[in-house]
């Protein structure tokens, strides 16, 4: 592995999804979006324990809380505690992990939010993976899809670039990362564990585990716990 500190087990705790295995053997997190697809499907097709279908190819667990006001077009699953708020679009190929929360004019397509992980307002998450007890604000933007539609990239210090082989891939949020109001993650953005993200930035590349980018484009350490 040439980049052991970009590895999934990194960015995200694996025991927290439905979706770990999917993560297995691979070298970076962004590998696992094409894979998505066919866990969902899979996922859909034979239900796990406390999950029944809400209609179409939906299936919830039984204490997941669904408006009846959102729209869920599927495949998709909604795990145990999760709730599913008022105008929410969730379109093809989610996972939305137990616990966490999509709400009001938030539209997922082809992610995982893993467990307690927060979308709540005016979001949109397509092609990405937010990992557990991460939270985005109002209006907070995962980006997917370059304006050349040109393969996505990750970039990080030094000048290193690393080809995605993907058309389509948001940002990875590592746990606990924090995401500002009308901030925008450009397609191919890492965001670290315990990292934040200021309200009204543009973050691209990489963001380290428990550092804070500013508006300004400069990192300062984040002191946790305050």
């Amino acid at each position: 592995m040439d980049h052991p500190e970009l590895a999934p087990a990194s960015f995200l705790d694996l025991s927290k999804s439905l979706s770990a295995r999917i993560f297995e053997g691979l070298e970076y997190p962004w590998q696992a979006i094409p894979l998505i697809a066919s866990l969902v499907e899979a996922l859909v097709a034979d239900p796990p324990e406390g999950y029944a279908r809400v209609g179409g190819n939906v299936i919830a667990h039984r204490e997941a809380r669904i408006s009846g006001k959102a729209e869920l077009l599927g495949p998709a699953v909604i795990g145990k505690g999760a709730q599913i708020g008022p105008g929410a679009y969730i379109r093809a190929h989610v996972l939305v992990g137990d616990f966490a929360a999509v709400g009001n004019s938030s539209e997922l397509k082809n992610c995982i939010l893993f467990e307690g992980a927060q979308a709540p307002h005016f979001n949109y998450v397509g092609d990405s993976i937010m990992g557990s007890a991460s939270h985005i604000g109002a209006g907070a933007i995962l980006s997917n899809q370059r304006s050349d539609k040109g393969e996505v990239v990750v970039r990080g210090p030094g000048g290193l670039v690393i080809a995605t082989g993907l058309l389509k891939f948001g940002a990875i949020l590592g746990d606990r990362a924090e995401l500002g109001c009308n901030a925008v993650c450009f397609p191919g953005t890492l965001i670290g564990r315990d990292a934040m993200v200021y309200p009204l930035c543009p973050a691209r590349g990489i963001v380290p585990a428990t550092y804070i980018l500013k508006r300004d484009g400069c990192l300062a350490p984040r002191r946790l716990g305050q």
